[in-house]
């Protein structure tokens, strides 16, 4: 299982340009040739603002890549707010 801290990105991850650059990072760094079975877990403890369109370049890109996409310390308003989001205007299941 590979564990993403997210607010290693930041606590207030707000913009689409910064959301993909996280992914990039991740894409190089974290997820590069793992198994598209491979868990994922991305733990969002310790982010305080979370935006549709930076999850949207970092979150849905995981979760098409890979089936095993795991969120925890979702608890925070802004972070739920924005995975209904995500949830409503695409055909991901996470």
């Amino acid at each position: 299982m590979i564990h993403i801290e997210i607010k290693k990105f930041g606590e207030v991850l707000i913009s689409r340009p910064a959301g993909r650059e996280a992914y990039l990072v991740m894409s190089a760094y974290v997820i590069n040739g793992l198994p598209k079975d491979e868990i994922i877990e991305v733990d969002f403890l310790g982010v305080k603002v979370l935006t549709p369109s930076w999850a949207d370049e970092v979150i849905t890109p995981l979760a098409q890549k890979f089936k095993n996409l795991k969120l925890s310390n979702t608890e925070n308003s802004s972070v739920q707010a924005t995975l209904k989001t995500l949830r409503e205007y695409s055909d991901l299941k996470i």
